[in-house]
């Protein structure tokens, strides 16, 4: 069972009290930084708008951030398996490089072994690790508005060509063809359960997706279709907003959001979409119960399919959807992130009966 964390104030406290009874449990990352570190870290204080706090190592990987080399979170895991102490190392020593199974071999390791063990401790593969890191320097010189091939080098690739195609598979579509003065741009916003994508524009939220979603591609194919062409990095205050909702979210401390939403569908996908909003947090629903909720009992398989669209993941809470008997069905996030957020959720509802 997944823990729910404490709210930011009393975490940002612990932090600063350097309190090693969260040891194992909580970690922190620094966004002015780009590192995480155990909540006992010697280092210096950081601002606590600079703080984001991950109940696994994997998660503040997933969000981008470096392990701190004073306090080293990873090494307990590290310690467990031999073979994690050894790549965790050679990434250090080499975070540029362009990993691949077959200089696992070459040190002697079995690439299956290697990949179930960080499967095991991270969530992820050594392979996804690498590339993650890699790539997410890249979009973050891209959406400050550095130039392509600047944001090449700072993930590592020596080779234009490459980078585009890591690029253009991460994102669908290549740095080059983003929009300089876009009508829709696009934002990393970093979670506890991994980094997501925001598109908005002035005046709305068009998608919100974690960037390791198999679907991410084609759904910013589609949302550049509608754009004409016009999509690119960058924020407008709308995407202030979402990131905002989405820490007091994640903190405990908001359980809606009321950010306005741009959907694109069916008349039928925007009325199920419409429905999802309506299931309180730390509720849930079946996928019979929504096709009745949208007038429409008879088109259960319909329902699951629209569901399995949202574009829009968290603020349209598609995740509340589960098996008629209860089972935790399919969900383009990942069934641990859906099994997370019901979980968070429930403090919620428990606040209310409270």
């Amino acid at each position: 069972m997944m823990s729910y964390l404490p709210n930011h104030s009393t975490l940002y406290a612990a932090l600063c009290n350097r309190d090693d009874a969260y040891d194992g449990r909580v970690w922190v990352g620094v966004s002015s930084t780009g590192i995480f570190c155990r909540l006992s870290c010697p280092a210096r204080n950081p601002k606590p708008e600079n703080c984001q706090f991950f109940d696994s190592v994997g998660s503040c990987i997933e969000a981008g951030f470096r392990a701190c080399k004073r306090c080293h979170p990873l090494a307990p895991m590290a310690k467990a398996e031999p073979i994690i102490q050894q790549l965790l190392a050679a990434l250090e020593a080499r975070p540029s490089y362009r990993w691949r199974e077959a200089d696992m071999a070459r040190m002697g390791l079995d690439a299956s072994t290697v990949r179930r063990a960080f499967k095991r401790h991270f969530g992820m593969t050594f392979l996804e690790m690498a590339r993650q890191r890699r790539l997410r320097e890249g979009f973050t010189t891209l959406a400050k508005g550095g130039p392509v091939i600047a944001a090449q080098l700072d993930a590592g690739f020596e080779s234009p060509s490459a980078f585009r195609a890591a690029f253009g598979k991460l994102l669908g579509q290549s740095p080059g063809s983003f929009a300089a003065d876009a009508l829709l741009r696009a934002e990393v916003i970093d979670t506890p359960l991994g980094s997501m994508v925001a598109v908005c524009d002035k005046h709305a939220l068009h998608l919100l997706e974690f960037m390791d979603r198999k679907a991410l591609p084609a759904s910013l194919k589609k949302l550049q279709g509608f754009a004409k062409g016009s999509l690119g990095f960058g924020r407008f205050e709308i995407t202030n907003h979402v990131k905002a909702q989405l820490k007091a979210f994640f903190d405990g401390d908001r359980a809606t959001f009321d950010m306005p939403l741009a959907y694109h569908g069916t008349e039928f996908t925007k009325d199920l979409w419409q429905a999802l909003c309506q299931i309180p947090a730390g509720e849930t629903r079946s996928y019979s119960d929504m096709a009745r909720a949208i007038g429409r009992p008879a088109s259960v398989r319909a329902v699951a399919r629209a569901n399995g669209a949202n574009q829009i993941a968290l603020i349209v809470p598609c995740h509340r959807v589960i098996g008629a008997d209860g089972s935790l069905t399919g969900y383009g996030g990942g069934l641990w992130r859906k099994q997370r957020l019901i979980e968070l959720e429930q403090a919620y509802k428990d606040k209310t009966a409270a």
